[in-house]
């Protein structure tokens, strides 16, 4: 599949100011600390000409379509690269999403459309924290995929200081506040947060002893600096001082017993 990379005037903005900091970030867009690299050259490692791939709350694609680099587009698009790449999500926008070979939409009940033990991968991206009932989206999650298959995620860190600064504000305020700091982010993008999948602590209870948890936090570069250079700056400051249980983000690796 062929991609492009069209940035926005705010993305253009941002990439302005990483590349200060990032000097390679001048190729392509991303820096050694993008957390979109870190994720997914995991996720390829286990990728097989063979799977068969869920991308689990795929949504419209916005994650792959916004992306300001060609090459993390690519790492993040498996239709063409495995036997079957499907989709599925809560929001209808799913059968619009051009990435993926099969998209489904979910019921309020959560329950996937699918058989079990199909999938050899499962990946998803800024989804969990928006799970309500983990309980039911584990064992679902596990009931479709294959054993010794993996689960691979990336979410807010509930203890991290984004997730404790976001929980101040009001759900019903996110997308407001979010076009501040963020002003790239749309708002068909911002759903309401739960933080119950948010922890090592939390994962390991709902998957119990069907499945391995890996996991580990880092803060990657900053997203969150109203496209300021000093804001940035700062939070670049406070990433390298940070202790490894308030990073930003959460990276999860779950693989079927």
């Amino acid at each position: 599949m062929n991609v492009e990379a069209k940035l926005t005037p705010s993305q253009e903005a941002e990439q302005q100011i990483k590349s200060a900091f990032f000097p390679e970030s001048e190729i392509d867009n991303f820096s050694r600390l993008d957390g979109t690299l870190m994720m997914y050259a995991k996720v390829n490692a286990l990728l097989r000409d063979d799977s068969v791939v869920l991308d689990f709350g795929a949504g419209r694609g916005a994650n792959i379509s916004e992306c300001p680099s060609v090459f993390l587009q690519k790492l993040q698009i498996f239709k063409g690269r495995c036997a079957e790449s499907h989709g599925c999500d809560i929001d209808p926008a799913v059968l619009e999403n051009p990435y993926i070979d099969e998209a489904r939409v979910l019921g309020p009940d959560f329950k996937l459309p699918y058989e079990d033990n199909k999938f050899d991968l499962i990946t998803s991206s800024w989804v969990f924290e928006h799970v309500e009932d983990p309980q039911i989206v584990a064992s679902e999650l596990l009931r479709v995929l294959k054993p010794g298959g993996y689960i691979c995620a990336r979410t807010p860190n509930k203890n991290g200081y984004i997730s404790m600064a976001s929980r101040m504000v009001d759900n019903t305020k996110h997308a407001t506040f979010l076009k501040k700091i963020q002003p790239f982010r749309k708002e068909e993008d911002v759903f309401r947060t739960f933080y119950r999948m948010n922890t090592t602590r939390q994962l390991e209870d709902v998957f119990g002893d069907r499945a391995d948890v890996l996991t580990f936090m880092d803060s990657a570069d900053p997203s969150y600096h109203f496209n300021k250079k000093f804001m940035y700056r700062m939070f670049l400051g406070l990433h390298k001082f940070l202790p490894s249980y308030l990073a930003a983000t959460l990276f999860i690796f779950i693989r079927k017993k």
